[in-house]
C-alpha cells in the first residue's frame, strides 16, 4: 500500500506516476473524500475548541445559565459524534480504495504501457544449435514416458500433469540443487504452509484485487500462489531490530493459481499450470540498502541458470508490465528452442515499503525515527517446472534422450533422462 497521507496530498503526481500501471482508480472520488475529510476534521477541531472554552466558562456561571449552556453543549457533543463517525467512514473508504492502487514505479523505470517498453539489460550464453529439428518438451516427455498430460487431465482437469520416473527425479533434483545453492549464499531455508488466511494474501497484494485468480477453501483459507505470501507474512505485525537486517530466506513450495485471465495461452505442456513447484528468494532490508539487495537477489537467481548452462537474458520491465506490488522488476527469461523465443523463468521485484505497509512490518533504525517500514524484495530462484522444461528442450539429443546438466548429476545419479 502506498503512504495514504502522501497520496492524498499529491493526487495529481500519483495519478501521473500510475498512468501506465493499468490502474482503474477513481481519483476524483479520492479527491472528493479527501476534501470532505479535511472539512470534517476542521469542523471537529473548531467544535472541540468551543466545547473546551464553554467548559471553562461553566465554572463562573450560575445554576440556570450553566443548565442552559449544558443543553447547548449537548447538541455540540452530538455533532462531534456524527463528525467522528463520518470521518471513520471516510477513512475506511479511502483505505479500501488504496488496496486497489498499485505501487508507484521507481524513477528509473521506463514509463510504457506494456512489454514493448521492456529493456534488455544483459545476455548470457549462446542459443543451442541442433543438427535436427528440436522437439517441444511435451513431445519429449510423452516419448520418454516421463510426463503424462492425459492422465493429469483425467484426474484433475486441464493444466495438471503427472511427472514420472526421470522427470520426477529431475524435478526433485532441481529443488534440492536450488535450495542448496541459495543456502550456501546466506539464505535461511523455509518450507512454508501451503494454506494462508485472508490477511496474509492482503499483506502481499494478492487481495482484494486478484481474488479471482486464487484457490479458496470453505474455511476462507487460500492455497498459496507463491511462497512469497506466507514467508513475507512471517514477520507481519512485527518490529525487527536493525541488526537483524538484511534477512534472507529461500523457500520451496508448491504453488496454486487459477490463471483465470490466461485461458487460451500455453494450453499445451508445463509452461502455465494450475499447480507447480517453485523456489522463492525473499529479503527484508533497510530502505538505503534496497537497491543493492535487489540486484544481489537478481544475481543469485541468475547463478542457477549459469550453473545449469542455460542461455538467458535479463529484462528490466516497463511500468505497464510490472506486477501490482512492484516498484521495479527484472525478469530472467530462458531460451526455449521449441518456441524460438525467451520465456520468463524468474521475476525479481523490489516492492519498496509497499508490502511492509500492508503487512505492518517495521524495524528500529539505529538513527532517525523510532520505527520505519522495511523494504521487501523477492524473486523466483527459480520456477522449477519451467527450469525442467528448459533443460529438456535445450539439452535434448538426436536419439530422443535429454542430457542432464553436470551439476545435477550428483542428485539424479544419472547422466541422461
Amino acid at each position: 500500500m502506498l503512504d495514504i497521507k502522501y497520496v492524498l496530498e499529491n493526487l495529481d503526481a500519483v495519478a501521473d506516476g500510475l498512468r501506465f500501471r493499468n490502474a482503474k482508480i477513481d481519483f476524483d472520488k479520492l479527491r472528493s473524500l479527501s476534501q470532505e475529510r479535511r472539512e470534517k476534521i476542521g469542523r471537529f477541531d473548531k467544535l472541540r475548541f468551543e466545547q473546551r472554552q464553554a467548559g471553562e466558562r461553566m465554572r463562573d456561571l450560575d445554576k440556570q445559565e450553566a443548565a442552559k449552556l449544558r443543553e447547548e453543549l449537548k447538541s455540540v457533543s452530538d455533532e462531534l459524534k456524527s463528525l467522528e463517525a463520518r470521518r471513520s467512514e471516510i477513512d475506511a473508504e479511502i483505505e479500501n480504495m488504496m488496496l486497489y492502487v498499485p505501487n508507484l514505479p521507481a524513477k528509473d523505470v521506463k514509463q510504457a504501457a506494456d512489454e514493448s517498453g521492456n529493456e534488455q539489460v544483459s545476455l548470457w550464453g549462446e542459443c543451442p544449435k541442433f543438427d535436427f529439428e528440436p522437439k517441444a518438451h511435451y513431445d519429449l516427455g510423452e516419448e520418454l514416458d516421463v510426463l503424462d498430460f492425459e492422465r493429469g487431465a483425467k484426474v484433475s482437469g486441464a493444466r495438471f500433469t503427472f511427472l514420472k520416473a526421470g522427470a520426477a527425479r529431475l524435478e526433485r533434483a532441481l529443488i534440492q540443487f536450488m535450495m542448496d545453492l541459495h543456502a550456501s549464499r546466506g539464505y535461511t531455508e523455509i518450507i512454508p504452509p501451503y494454506l494462508v488466511n485472508r490477511a496474509a494474501m492482503t499483506g502481499t497484494g494478492q487481495l482484494p484485487k486478484f481474488e479471482d485468480d486464487a484457490y479458496v477453501t470453505n474455511g476462507d483459507l487460500f492455497l498459496i500462489p507463491t511462497a512469497e505470501v506466507p514467508v513475507t507474512n512471517l514477520h507481519r505485525d512485527e518490529i525487527l531490530d536493525d541488526d537483524q537486517l538484511t534477512i534472507k530466506y529461500c523457500a520451496y513450495s508448491a504453488c496454486f493459481r487459477l490463471e483465470a485471465g490466461n485461458y487460451g495461452r500455453d494450453t499445451r505442456g508445463m509452461i502455465r499450470q494450475h499447480q507447480f513447484d517453485k523456489v522463492e528468494l525473499l529479503k527484508f532490508t533497510r530502505p538505503e540498502d534496497s537497491e543493492e539487495e535487489h540486484m544481489g537477489l537478481v544475481r543469485d537467481a541468475e547463478e542457477i541458470l549459469r550453473q545449469l548452462g542455460l542461455h538467458y537474458r535479463v529484462m528490466r520491465l516497463s511500468a505497464g508490465d510490472m506486477g501490482f506490488s512492484a516498484q521495479k522488476c527484472y525478469d530472467l527469461e530462458v531460451w526455449l528452442p521449441s518456441q524460438n523465443c525467451y520465456r520468463e523463468i524468474s521475476s525479481c521485484s523490489n516492492f519498496g515499503d509497499f508490502q511492509a505497509r500492508r503487512a505492518n512490518i517495521r524495524y528500529r533504525p539505529v538513527e532517525g525515527p523510532k520505527t520505519a517500514y522495511v523494504h521487501t524484495i523477492n524473486g523466483s530462484g527459480l520456477a522449477v517446472g519451467r527450469t525442467l522444461v528448459a533443460i529438456m528442450e535445450n539439452f535434448q539429443l538426436a536419439d530422443g534422450r535429454v542430457r542432464i546438466p553436470e551439476v545435477l548429476r550428483e542428485y539424479t545419479k544419472c547422466e541422461y533422462l
